[in-house]
């Protein structure tokens, strides 16, 4: 072989040789190093909330922030961005980096907003990855005390004999409180206005007062205020009477079929890596376990209802499907 052939051949083997070495290198140091989720969180998340401070979302929401702090290691940061049923707080998550430090409260709110609303500018079920189930729960027909009735019945009654006359608030379009109501409505041929606002604790004082006459809110706010004595309970939402409330009938003890009943959970950006989705509902399934963690949600009218992912997915796909329907069926519609 000619000189000038040999040595060619001796470069091409050492670069060969250093190429291999280079590559087996890497390998070990890709095969040492952990995944990027190892050391999730490795800094404070933040958890969109769509409805305004001392709801009972935002309750909710507060509990389990510091049972997921306490669990992780890093601080859960509730963030209240109110209004548009929940749709702005759904936006500046869905928006986020897919990285697990942007997380969504989810309720029946992105269930229905997703037929209610004409021009979301996003797609619940193809933006975001479900997460965690939190709990279920019933919403409650609540009275100023000011109205001269004590039954659902005697509601029904004095609606229809003054129609157009009673307001109903709502902790803003396109939430199950509102839908609540709307279906209601339909049910009874209840004539009632709507006066939506950026969260149910907001609308309390004017119901209190008697400027707005119900709500059909969310448990955990309905019970704080109506064991309070500042408003009347007349009814829960679920088909039958709901456990934490036995002495409060079901609306459906009246108006046969009428049903509406929720759950709390968390999704996350589309993208967000599988590996921290597990992490995170691990330790939402580990909180649920906690019996303190148990008495305090049981304490504001949920029932604990933990789930993998892919249950919680197809149960806020069902429930989509269900607001459809009933928002269909209602007749009402937000451009």
């Amino acid at each position: 072989m000619p000189a000038n052939n040999k040595a060619m051949g001796g470069v091409m083997l050492r670069i060969l040789r250093n190429t291999v070495f280079g590559l087996v290198f890497l390998f070990g140091l890709f095969a040492a190093s952990p995944p990027a989720s190892a050391a999730y969180p490795d800094r404070p998340v933040h958890w969109m909330i769509g409805f305004a401070a001392g709801g009972p979302v935002d309750i909710v929401a507060r509990i389990m922030a510091q049972a997921l702090s306490d669990r992780l290691g890093q601080q859960f940061i509730v963030e209240n961005r109110a209004g548009s049923g929940g749709n702005i707080a759904a936006a500046a998550a869905i928006n986020a980096p897919a990285d697990g430090y942007t997380l969504l409260f989810v309720a029946p709110n992105n269930a229905i907003s997703t037929s209610l609303y004409k021009k979301l500018p996003y797609d619940f079920l193809r933006d975001t990855v479900p997460v965690a189930s939190i709990m279920q729960l019933t919403n409650m027909l609540v009275v100023s005390n000011a109205m001269p009735v004590k039954t659902v019945q005697e509601f029904i009654d004095y609606c229809r004999a003054n129609p157009g006359k009673i307001s109903f608030a709502s902790s803003g379009n396109g939430t199950s409180v509102h839908m609540s109501a709307e279906l209601f409505k339909v049910m009874t041929k209840c004539d009632m206005v709507h006066v939506p606002y950026r969260g149910s604790a907001i609308a309390f004082p004017d119901i209190i007062s008697n400027k707005v006459q119900l709500i059909f809110d969310n448990l955990p706010s309905a019970l704080e205020q109506s064991r309070g004595g500042t408003v009347r309970a007349l009814g829960v939402t679920s088909p039958q009477r709901w456990p934490s409330v036995p002495d409060v009938p079901a609306i459906a003890e009246t108006v046969p079929g009428f049903e509406s009943v929720g759950f709390y959970g968390i999704s996350a950006p589309k993208g967000t890596p599988g590996e921290i989705v597990e992490i995170l509902n691990k330790a939402v399934g580990d909180a649920l376990n906690d019996p303190k963690v148990i008495a305090r949600l049981t304490e504001n009218g949920g029932i604990p209802k933990p789930m993998t992912p892919a249950e919680f997915g197809k149960l806020v796909a069902d429930e989509t499907e269900k607001w459809r329907k009933v928002v269909a069926f209602a007749g009402v519609s937000v451009d």
